[in-house]
């Protein structure tokens, strides 16, 4: 079918649109005037340039039965507010508006486990978990939660749409690179001396996220959310596989949180109004005290989410790492 794809420059993007290629679909992305088109060079797309909030976005998603709006804007950082609620949440809407316009059957909408909440430290959460959106942390997660209320509205004006709901993918075309992707790439130039040993995240190769995109579009329930993940650690742990296969020492030292929250607070508060650029986010900070574990067994179940071990998507990320020069 004629697939309609945002954020197809992205991580995530990219991989769902190699996976839609494959599988012997028409791909139009959409990328923004300034975007970067490394993660789409050489392949057999139809680029449109447009914006997610572009009123006549509708008129360049004709012909097209289904839609992935993968595309999100990121960042951890106070100071974007405003620009997350514009690309995330109005971003959104309009996005669905114009889907629903142009006659898209269905939707995939690629929202983040981040909008469900944790849990109790250390305890995974599934899809009915909700936490209160003002106890998510920083302004990204908030946007995100917003935006899927856009979703549930537009579903429950009749629109056919599936929600995903990815945890920490893994694995190549992470050209920004991701957070995940960052700690990696640190680790391989050896710049991570330390680590905090609360931090426990979900890990997932991003092919699986790609596939449960398309296994959504074709399986999912609409109105239905789905996590997208697969194995719960530590932080300390995926450091330890690191270093079993690249023989890169991992760092032997936590470090105590109120540290790097001192150093992120007043980098952000003070010396950001003296026009200096922060270079540790508060809510990254305060993220990586927390055990973001979910439980993705409704998608392994209804969907037929694939659950490829987190070595073999570690392995593939630093190849791409290395081979495209972000380890030197």
């Amino acid at each position: 079918m004629q697939v309609f794809v945002t954020g197809g420059t992205g991580f995530i993007g990219a991989n769902v649109i190699r996976l839609l290629l494959q599988e012997g679909h028409s791909v139009r992305a959409l990328v923004r005037p300034n975007s970067r088109l490394d993660n789409l060079q050489g392949l057999n797309v139809e680029k449109v340039t447009s914006d997610l909030n572009d009123p006549d976005l509708w008129q360049q998603m004709q012909g097209c039965e289904a839609l992935f709006h993968v595309a999100a804007y990121y960042s951890l950082w106070q100071s974007d507010r405003e620009r997350l609620h514009q690309a995330n949440v109005l971003g959104t809407r309009n996005c669905l508006a114009a889907a629903n316009r142009a006659g898209i059957k269905r939707t995939v909408y690629t929202s983040s486990a981040a909008t469900i909440g944790l849990g109790p430290q250390g305890v995974p959460v599934d899809e009915t978990h909700q936490s209160p959106v003002e106890d998510l942390i920083g302004h990204y997660r908030k946007s995100k939660y917003w935006a899927e209320q856009e979703a549930f509205k537009a579903i429950a004006g009749g629109q056919d749409i599936v929600i995903v709901n990815p945890t920490s993918p893994i694995g190549a075309w992470d050209v920004r690179p991701t957070p995940t992707g960052d700690i990696i790439v640190r680790f391989l130039r050896q710049k991570m001396p330390f680590y905090l040993a609360d931090t426990g995240l979900n890990f997932v190769d991003v092919q699986d996220v790609a596939w449960g995109h398309l296994l959504a579009l074709q399986k999912g329930h609409s109105g239905d959310r789905y996590i997208l993940g697969n194995q719960n650690m530590k932080l300390k742990a995926m450091l330890d596989l690191l270093e079993d296969f690249t023989g890169i020492s991992a760092p032997t030292r936590s470090i105590p949180v109120g540290i790097p929250l001192a150093v992120a607070w007043i980098e952000e508060n003070l010396l950001a109004r003296l026009g200096r650029k922060p270079t540790v986010p508060l809510d990254g900070v305060r993220k990586g005290t927390k055990t973001m574990y979910y439980d993705a067994s409704k998608a392994v179940k209804e969907l037929g989410l694939p659950q490829t071990p987190i070595l073999q998507a570690l392995q593939r990320e630093v190849d791409w790492f290395v081979a495209n020069g972000y380890a030197a």
